[in-house]
């Protein structure tokens, strides 16, 4: 039998990539956010805002991309026959995890997909969170060569899987048709910025199939490249920032590759490492990125619905406790205004310390039990 040829076997992670690339073009210039067309902790915290967990009145709407990955990734799953309930492995941890991750992305003002449409918008600050992202991988890959678990999940029914998204789903709809006036919105800022909610969520349904079919995740990415040598995972993203590239190219949207400028985006370099060392680390350790955990969600994984709930629930406290950066403006007489806040600074901190604990303990001290077990 004559073997696929390597784009044979990637095709569909490489089709990913570019859709998602394409997605967030369009959305970007259908209204949302420059260099945010598609950003999972972006988009997690606008909800958090929307549904009144904080009171950052500039992001705050119920993003339909959510709902749509969520949904695109069940149907998929429930076409292929791999919805399944699943549950069961330290969901507290997991949610503490998430949380981390959430703090971690908005200290760098992004997730690992907005990292990248900042790489292909020209913003040279997303090359720094980009190594500090990789780091952060490089040492979730260490622990998980020692054994690092949150142990094994447990088969659950179907109902128990789905209910996540159906409370989703219900909260979508009641904010889209205005019963009960219960969601918030911005007048201005990154939350009133929005493409048409129908194209935001046909957008989400095509990247939560396709991600789902193709298994795309950032993280999983580079450490199969590190644990396997297989970099089939990570072409998805190379793909993605070659797309949004050439795409701004086009668009005209490539103005200047300067620290400072960039639409909504921290300058300050050692805190944007920091946050994304925390956000690839917690992501290994989760077993997957932001984006990868709403399509877990979608195949009825309710661990990854706790994870999801908590990076909503770091982004309330990110912005209740002003640990979320800032954008960085440059003044003619040279002073920077904006950027990390020093409650982020020490927020930072004290996540890296809490991920050597649960790593630690989660490696070292549950092999030594298993072991005297």
């Amino acid at each position: 039998m004559k073997q696929k040829s390597w784009i044979g076997r990637n095709w569909l992670i490489l089709l990913t990539g570019a859709l998602i690339g394409v997605a967030a073009l369009v959305l970007s210039a259908l209204g949302n956010p420059g260099n945010m067309g598609f950003c999972i902790a972006c988009f997690e915290r606008d909800i958090a805002g929307s549904v009144g967990l904080h009171s950052a009145g500039k992001v705050q709407y119920f993003r339909p991309e959510i709902v749509g990955i969520v949904f695109g990734a069940l149907l998929m799953a429930v076409g292929r026959k791999e919805f399944k309930g699943k549950a069961g492995s330290s969901p507290v941890l997991r949610f503490v995890l998430g949380a981390a991750v959430m703090i971690g992305a908005l200290v760098f003002l992004g997730c690992p997909l907005r990292m990248l449409l900042r790489l292909g918008g020209g913003d040279p600050n997303a090359i720094v969170g980009l190594v500090g992202f990789i780091v952060g991988i490089l040492v979730g890959v260490f622990f998980l060569k020692k054994g690092f678990t949150l142990r094994r999940a447990y088969d659950q029914s179907k109902l128990e899987g789905s209910a996540f998204p159906a409370a989703l789903l219900i909260a979508f709809l009641l904010c889209v048709t205005g019963i009960c006036g219960l969601f918030r919105a911005s007048a201005e800022g990154p939350g009133a910025a929005h493409a048409p909610w129908y194209v935001s969520i046909i957008a989400g349904l095509l990247v939560g199939a396709l991600a789902q079919r193709s298994r795309f995740c950032m993280a999983g990415g580079i450490r199969d490249a590190v644990m396997f040598k297989d970099f089939g995972l990570v072409s998805g993203s190379v793909i993605l920032i070659v797309v949004v590239l050439v795409g701004n190219l086009i668009l005209g949207n490539l103005k200047s590759f300067s620290f400072y400028g960039q639409p909504i985006a921290s300058a300050d370099g050692l805190w944007n490492f920091l946050g994304m060392v925390i956000v690839g680390w917690g992501s290994t350790l989760l077993g997957g990125c932001p984006l990868r955990q709403l399509v877990l969600t979608g195949e009825g994984n309710s661990d990854s619905a706790v994870t999801v709930l908590g990076m909503i629930a770091g982004a309330a406290v990110s912005h209740n406790f002003n640990l979320a950066s800032g954008p960085s403006v440059l003044a003619e007489d040279g002073t920077v205004t904006g950027g990390s806040t020093e409650n982020g600074h020490i927020a930072v901190l004290v996540i890296l310390a809490v991920l050597v604990v649960v790593s630690v303990l989660c490696t070292f001290v549950k092999k030594k039990e298993q072991k005297n077990g």
